[in-house]
């Protein structure tokens, strides 16, 4: 089982590495070019939709540059200096780090959104035919049940995951100490924690694992691609808000670009790619992959949030995954996962 992981994460790792380096999505030397550092899972879903900004009057003649990767790692990425007009990552946190480097304006988030651009759940991605029975968040952390999630502290989508478990204990009328203990027994089934989303669902493609915690969309997306594997939407689980930006330095094309990613068609594209649209009248239509492809995006029974109850990210970074560093406590997550073991891959 060491080895298939192992393998599995390491080849997820060459694929994220080849897609890292900015590439032009275009041809032609004559068109305004437009950067987009995003979050790993957006590299298939940006595709239609770069096309259709193409067709506008102000993406005519534009070209794509590209930057896939870790959320955490792309945001750095950017302070060190990679070029970006347009970020879009897992977690506000990754914006507000440029903004605190004075790359993106303070005010980002007043538009309709609200900053987001994309939005999806947290769901458990399971082999065909659900073999282990698993619906729930109590049946993940059942004896002899292997979890595949993303690493904490590189991946955006890891802490997505960790605090819909949390939230699981605690918005059901349990403690903190009750959700300090599920976690516990979360990271002892976990058996890895790659750097991305996208390196812990080739991991589990690849076959290590009975069940991996991702976003809806990604499950949507494996499916569309022909990985043989179902999802299950459980109960409770986290609403998931991706936020965009521009830098500071944006053109006019790349603010436009911006503005179209969270129209009605722009969301049209991302709804096929299994995101749940951020603003109304987006005509769906049928989604290829989702486990009802003509009702794609089902309201979950209870949906927690992370303004509603964790205090939005400004609060909940540091409580749950602080470093310590300048004499600042460790996060809880963080911690737990010192205590446990499993510091997973960065």
């Amino acid at each position: 089982m060491k080895k298939t992981i192992k393998a599995a994460v390491a080849g997820a790792a060459t694929g994220v590495l080849a897609l890292t380096g900015c590439s032009a999505s275009g041809s032609s030397d004559s068109g305004e070019k437009i950067s987009v550092n995003a979050f790993s899972v957006m590299e298939a879903a940006n595709k239609p939709v770069f096309d259709d900004f193409k067709k506008t009057d102000e993406g005519d003649g534009v070209e794509f540059g590209t930057s896939y990767g870790a959320s955490g790692d792309q945001s750095r990425g950017v302070v060190a200096g990679a070029p970006a007009d347009v970020v879009h990552y897992s977690l506000e946190t990754d914006v507000t780090r440029l903004v605190g480097e004075g790359l993106v304006a303070e005010d980002w988030k007043d538009n309709a959104t609200k900053g987001i651009a994309t939005s999806s759940v947290v769901v458990f991605v399971v082999r065909k035919g659900n073999p282990e029975d698993i619906s729930t968040w109590d049946d993940i952390v059942e004896p002899g049940v292997d979890i595949i999630t993303p690493n904490p502290g590189s991946s955006g989508s890891a802490r997505w995951n960790i605090l819909a478990g949390w939230a699981h204990v605690t918005g059901n009328g349990g403690s903190e100490a009750e959700a300090r203990e599920y976690i516990t027994k979360l990271l002892n089934n976990t058996i890895a924690l790659p750097g991305s989303g996208r390196e812990a669902t080739t991991a589990f493609t690849d076959g290590s694992g009975d069940v991996l915690l991702s976003y809806e969309n990604e499950a949507i997306l494996a499916k569309q691609s022909g990985a043989d594997i179902d999802y299950v939407i459980p109960p409770d689980t986290l609403l998931i808000e991706n936020p965009a930006a521009v830098t500071k330095d944006a053109s006019s094309a790349a603010k436009a670009f911006l503005e179209f990613m969270t129209g009605p068609e722009a969301q049209a594209d991302y709804a096929q790619s299994g995101f749940r649209p951020v603003v109304d009248g987006v005509t769906v239509g049928e989604v290829e992959g989702a486990n009802d492809p003509s009702d794609p995006f089902p309201t979950p029974e209870k949906l927690f949030t992370l303004d509603t109850d964790f205090g939005g990210w400004g609060e909940a970074a540091d409580k749950f995954f602080g470093d310590g560093e300048d004499g600042n406590p460790l996060g809880i997550i963080t911690e737990l996962q010192q205590t446990t073991g499993q510091v997973g891959e960065e």
